[in-house]
């Protein structure tokens, strides 16, 4: 679906004379679009550079919602904000307020990426919105909003996974976690290695904060029924593979009662989306 916006700048600004033209007579036209920070999750900045644009030209930016022209456009440069709702391939098109297109081209979204920065190094995930959109904007939340900030890999067994995201020095269980979300485990992704997925309890629709890494295929975790739901993948390690063995290396033991904690801290210390 495309959005359809009215730029929302004056005409005064937007039909100004140019050239040896007539001003508000002259054809309007654009020759290039460039887009910054055109980030998953993200609002961009589309330029739009052109000559005696008006203010009747519309915009449709397809999967980049809310879009918004800056009152600071003018016949030559429109400035055009958008929320960037889906990675892949994004097309765009300037048109007059007759439907006649000015300009379009077609953009591409890379799949976000997230740097898990570790007191072991550095754990680079790419998400698959495509697959888990609401369980890649859950995790995406607690990473913008700075949660995982001096959070623990807390659960350590070799030959399986490491888990994190969810509790503080000395095994406190973090503030601020946001609602459960809906478990997302039926959607063609496999709990193989390197594969990021959510955490859960025994109640299927309860994820929030945590996740763990797939040591081995554990396949076993993937989606069988209704029934047996499994745990939801959302994404994989795409760089910093031996950081996570390095992590599932470490000593573990019981604390108060918890099985499988690190003796000593493995901590995240920043969670930053970089792509």
């Amino acid at each position: 679906m495309y959005s359809r916006i009215l730029i929302s700048v004056s005409a005064t600004l937007l039909s100004a004379c140019g050239g040896g033209g007539s001003g508000t007579d002259a054809s309007p036209s654009v020759s290039q679009i460039q887009a910054q920070n055109l980030r998953y999750g993200q609002t961009t900045t589309i330029t739009v550079a052109g000559k005696y644009m008006r203010s009747d030209m519309t915009a449709s930016t397809g999967t980049c919602t809310n879009p918004s022209f800056s009152t600071t456009s003018t016949p030559d440069v429109a400035v055009l904000t958008c929320k960037v709702t889906a990675s892949g391939l994004l097309p765009i098109s300037i048109n007059t307020a007759n439907g006649a297109v000015l300009y379009s081209t077609t953009l591409t979204v890379l799949p976000p990426q997230v740097t898990v920065v570790t007191s072991k190094g550095n754990i680079v995930v790419e998400l698959n919105p495509t697959a888990a959109s609401n369980t890649v904007n859950n995790f995406m939340s607690y990473v913008s909003s700075g949660f995982y900030r001096n959070t623990l890999f807390h659960r350590v067994i070799p030959g399986f996974v490491i888990q994190a995201g969810g509790y503080t020095t000395g095994l406190v269980s973090k503030p601020g976690k946001l609602a459960p979300i809906a478990l997302e485990s039926n959607n063609g992704l496999s709990n193989v290695r390197g594969a990021l997925a959510m955490a859960r309890t025994d109640a299927f629709n309860s994820a929030t904060s945590e996740f763990f890494v797939n040591l081995v295929n554990n396949t076993a975790l993937d989606y069988k029924s209704a029934a047996a739901p499994g745990y939801a993948v959302f994404g994989k390690v795409v760089s910093g593979l031996d950081v996570v063995d390095a992590i599932a290396a470490v000593a573990t033991g019981d604390f108060e009662g918890v099985p499988d904690v690190p003796t000593t801290d493995i901590t995240i210390t920043l969670a930053i989306q970089t792509q």
